[in-house]
């Protein structure tokens, strides 16, 4: 008895280790006449026994289960192409010509391994190689069939370039994860995956589509699916490994008659949860701090919840509450016209200055039918989604609820974004500072650091860059001359770059500065942000930042350097800045009349214009400093007679008189920014006016705020800072922290 108990324990331990494991093998396709084998019991059962399962039935019944589980009845194939064609009719053009351009250079039998040629003889490079991989353009072909009235030989070419990536299995001749650009890699066989079924349901209504055909695509799938399972068994951080596991619940769910079937959904489910709790952060951002990776998350996730829901499987809570929080945070980073900035790796159209995110908020509100993001939404998804939403999904768009967000300045203090908002209205102003860091996988960020982005008057007025990793500039691009940040002599943040081991042109830093973030605070009258790096501690060189918005106004940014040693300090300014009072009057102005001026309100030594591809930026310097802080403002105007006078020594800025204050300050280099009862002071020991004092302990920026029998002051300093306050009989010693801000009675 007591072995008989000692048994059941093992076999009992064996299973839930699954050290029996999986029974569809992962080195090759099934033979379709194997197929019935690995059936689950019920199916075989239901289908009449295993002897009366006929290929025929077989493929019978999985178009029938395709038809009920699969995002729409692929019964509706005829009827929803010409709907698409109505709805997009540009779409013809870019699926032909993606099309055309798949087949000119891959043979429908090609080979999967480098090196090989295009079919002109030219020597295909890494990159594309992980485009054939993922097959995306096998999309455009299906569809280059139906705009060719089904002309069987593109139906054809897809058959052939499956069984030439089985046939390149068996033989052991195709890309693996050691050689860098890994054919069966979780990304790359993850959306190969999701094409294939898409093709595959484009397809299965057609007559040369054939009971083999389809049984081979579904073993193929079955092959791919099990691949996956065995090379992710632990978590491995980043959107690739999501990619893959999102492909294996797909199967699982759709190819829920195999007998792999349910831990496949296991694995597959309980990995892609793991992401969600440990990517997507507390403050609702992607944890590689991209737009672009952000986005093809929801993508990755949308695709398991919405099958999931249509097939009743029931979905941990937290899926829902991290899937909405994705798309919530989009809305917080969003400008006034509806787009988002350039953070980091977001590389769908190089150059570009923004982000579209109306696509992927579209699908939120069909998701979740938030009026605030259908705020963003057009009435009509993205053509690709398009063939992943159900009949309902699609009717929604016709009657969008739509509401303004009243949120207006934000943060995101896990990932380091910090927004500064002043409203929703087409003109009004926004910046975006990044000041964050994965610890696990910083592979997408960029030498950004204490970067700043803005818009106004519906103009980016400090851009930032979109990228592309096949682009020879996509090193220069990623790294720090392409940044509104602060520099030190020749010293960049992004050091040690590298390329990938594959050769595709992605490539990441050895090292990039460590952030600190010491103040975020908002108020009626402004916005501040504090916040410092380690970039250039190997030189010997502290730094930190101090953003401020004066609400409705303007900005003002101030880069703060010590150094024992002397060095030559910088910032740098992106956009078309000409050079107006050198150094330190810096102006744009757009196609309608508006404009940015930035104007240095310490003189810089001098100002170096440059650029590339058709982007420009200036260097502003001060040379031979030790100890050295720029105080720059940044001010858009809406006409002309709003810009900065650049002839008077110190210009009325808005509303705001510069150094010409009526109270009585002293420093070794003060700055007064005042306007009727407000008041900003840099640099300042003491402050005073009339029976009022403000005495610190060291130089301190601050903010006054005077009123009848009352004065509000508010620490705009990085570190603490130490005040006596005194007004007649009465004084205090206060000590503030940065960004606090503390008021006192008057007499």
């Amino acid at each position: 008895m007591k072995c008989s108990k000692f048994f059941l324990f093992v076999l009992s331990c064996v299973i839930s280790l699954n050290i029996f494991g999986q029974k569809i093998p992962s080195e090759k396709v099934l033979a379709i006449n194997d197929l019935v084998n690995y059936l689950k019991p019920e199916v075989v059962q239901e289908l009449g026994g295993a002897k009366a399962i006929t290929n025929a039935k077989l493929a019978q019944y999985f178009r029938d289960k395709f038809a009920e589980r699969y995002f729409y009845d692929w019964k509706n194939n005829d009827a929803r192409f010409k709907e698409y064609n109505t709805i997009y009719p540009n779409a013809k053009s870019a699926h032909t010509n993606n099309a055309l351009d798949h087949m000119a250079k891959f043979g429908a039998v090609t080979p999967w391994k480098l090196p090989f040629n295009y079919q002109n003889g030219e020597p295909v490079n890494a990159y594309a190689l992980r485009h054939l991989a993922r097959q995306h353009k096998m999309v455009d072909i299906a569809f280059y069939y139906n705009y060719q009235n089904k002309d069987t030989e593109y139906l054809n070419y897809f058959k052939d370039q499956l069984k030439s990536l089985n046939t390149s299995l068996v033989a052991n001749k195709y890309e693996t994860i050691d050689d860098g650009n890994g054919v069966y890699e979780a990304f790359r066989s993850g959306y190969r995956i999701l094409n294939w079924l898409e093709i595959h349901n484009l397809f299965l209504g057609e007559k040369d589509y054939s009971d083999f055909d389809q049984l081979l695509t579904i073993a193929t799938l079955l092959q791919h699916a099990s691949n996956l399972y065995k090379t992710n068994a632990e978590f491995v951080p980043g959107n690739h490994q999501t990619r893959g596991m999102s492909a294996l619940a797909m199967v699982s769910i759709l190819f829920r008659d195999f007998k792999d079937s349910d831990q496949w959904n296991k694995r597959a489910m309980s990995t892609i949860q793991e992401h969600l709790s440990r990517e997507i952060n507390k403050d609702g951002f992607q944890f590689e701090r991209s737009v672009h990776y952000h986005i093809s998350d929801i993508d990755n996730y949308f695709y398991v919840y919405q099958l999931s829901k249509n097939n009743n499987v029931k979905i941990d809570p937290l899926w829902e509450s991290k899937l909405r929080s994705l798309f919530e945070t989009l809305p917080k980073i969003a400008y006034p016209d509806k787009s988002a900035p350039v953070f980091s790796d977001d590389t769908n159209n190089p150059w570009a200055e923004k982000n579209n995110i109306s696509g992927a908020l579209t699908l939120g509100y069909l998701l979740f039918e938030d009026p605030e993001m259908g705020y963003f939404a057009n009435n009509y998804v993205p053509s690709g989604i398009y063939w992943f939403l159900n009949d309902a999904q699609l009717k929604l768009l016709n009657n969008i609820k739509t509401k303004t967000p009243d949120f207006k300045s934000v943060s995101f203090p896990e990932t380091g974004y910090y927004i500064m908002r002043e409203g929703w209205k087409k003109d009004d102003k926004v910046m975006a500072i990044s000041n964050g860091l994965d610890p696990f996988k910083p592979d997408h960020q960029h030498g950004d650091m204490l970067g700043i982005q803005a818009m106004a008057n519906g103009q980016v007025i400090l851009p930032n860059y979109q990228v592309r990793y096949s682009l020879k500039d996509y090193e220069f691009f990623k790294n720090s001359m392409v940044k509104n940040v602060a520099l030190v002599d020749n010293e960049l943040q992004g050091k040690g770059y590298g390329g990938n081991q594959g050769g595709s042109g992605f490539g990441k830093f050895k090292s990039l500065p460590q952030p600190k973030n010491i103040t975020w605070n908002t108020n009626n009258n402004l916005d501040l942000y504090i916040g410092s790096h380690n970039g250039f501690e190997n030189v010997g060189v502290k730094y930190s930042r101090q953003v401020i918005y004066l609400r409705n106004d303007f900005w003002i940014v101030k880069d703060n350097f010590s150094s024992s040693a002397p060095h030559t300090y910088k910032q740098v300014w992106q956009g078309h800045y000409s050079l107006e009072n050198a150094p330190d009057l810096l102006r744009a102005t757009f196609a309608d009349g508006s404009g940015s001026d930035i104007y240095q309100l310490k003189s810089a030594n001098s100002v170096i214009s440059s650029g590339k591809d058709g982007k420009q930026w200036n260097v502003v310097s001060k040379n031979k400093q030790s100890n050295y802080s720029f105080i720059s403002t940044i001010v858009p105007f809406k006409t002309f007679d709003q810009r900065i006078d650049k002839d008077k020594k110190n210009p009325k800025i808005k509303d705001w008189d510069i150094n010409d204050s009526k109270w009585k300050i002293d420093g070794a280099q003060p700055i007064s920014v005042t306007k009727e009862n407000l008041a900003l002071f840099f640099s300042v020991k003491n402050v005073a006016k009339d029976n009022i004092q403000l005495n610190f302990a060291e130089e301190a920026d601050v903010f006054v705020k005077l009123e009848t029998n009352k004065i509000s002051i508010q620490s705009l300093s990085e570190n603490d800072l130490k005040m006596n306050f005194i007004n007649l009989n009465t004084k205090k010693s206060i000590i503030f922290k940065p960004g606090e801000q503390i008021e006192f009675e008057i007499k």
